[in-house]
């Protein structure tokens, strides 16, 4: 898989319009994007006191900008749902995202806000190591394509989180540390249930932590279409190795993606900026 799997890695010199735009040059544009395109962005609390703990709107203002010009009639869905930190609905308001989706709106774009948790839910067709039948908001069994747009964060359960561990977001339930236990699991199975088409780790900055922590500044950009892959990258630009971290080696086998994709852009030594390993770290490494 490494020689057709790029990953598109670059140094964040201007605007991330631009940046994300050259990633996508690189890769030879977007892949196969189906209609309604749901966007997932690490919204995991509703007051980023830190900058780096939560994807920014901005980014997230680019991706869409780049998708409506490459098809205005794409239907547009960014999601979050509710978790014990955060209401999905008051992060979207306090982040600036309902700000976002009401300018484009007002330019005749099909673009809406969703709260996974909302419902009526939807049992999943899916048969996993954790979920059978998992209930999910019907617009995630309906989506054409799934975009994963995180940021690099550490985490005392997984050591990272990123494209892969973003998807957690996807579970309705609010109590989601009920999964804590078997979150290796967990993870692998929403990768495979509902598969991301496209991968972005928005890494100008990091975080040593979740909601709270020390920044890091990276001033780059991860790009590709399997979550494995691209979470790889990005664990190397941290300074861990991703054959040690558990939900990322279990997911290889699905045709998720590999530990070492080709990277192209720019070298891993020139982003590399080691982050400190969570002090409580637990059952992340393969023992």
């Amino acid at each position: 898989m490494t020689a057709m799997d790029p990953v598109a890695l670059l140094s964040v010199k201007g605007s991330i319009h631009q940046a994300l735009q050259h990633a996508l040059q690189l890769l030879g544009g977007f892949p196969a994007l189906a209609s309604p395109i749901v966007i997932k962005p690490n919204l995991c609390t509703d007051i980023d006191d830190t900058g780096a703990a939560t994807t920014s709107v901005d980014t997230v203002a680019a991706l869409v900008q780049l998708l409506v010009n490459s098809d205005p009639s794409l239907a547009i869905r960014i999601v979050e749902s509710d978790s014990e930190s955060k209401y999905a609905d008051d992060a979207f308001t306090k982040l600036g995202y309902v700000h976002l989706v009401t300018e484009y709106q007002s330019k005749g774009y099909d673009v809406q806000l969703v709260n996974l948790s909302d419902p009526p839910l939807q049992n999943a067709q899916f048969s996993g190591a954790y979920f059978t039948n998992p209930p999910l908001h019907p617009l995630l069994l309906e989506c054409g394509s799934l975009i994963s747009l995180a940021v690099p964060k550490t985490h005392s359960l997984t050591l990272v989180t990123g494209v892969m561990k973003n998807l957690f977001g996807l579970l309705p339930r609010k109590g989601q540390s009920f999964y804590h236990p078997a979150i290796n699991e967990v993870i692998v199975d929403l990768n495979r249930c509902i598969t991301p088409s496209l991968c972005i780790v928005d890494a100008r900055l990091g975080l040593e932590g979740v909601i709270s922590g020390r920044p890091r500044r990276l001033n780059a950009v991860v790009v590709g279409t399997h979550p494995v892959s691209v979470d790889a990258v990005m664990a190397q630009i941290m300074g861990f190795d991703p054959t040690t971290i558990r939900h990322i080696v279990d997911a290889v086998p699905y045709n998720l993606g590999t530990t070492s994709p080709h990277i192209i852009g720019t070298t891993l030594a020139s982003i590399r900026t080691p982050f400190a390993t969570p002090t409580h770290l637990r059952s992340t490494a393969l023992i």
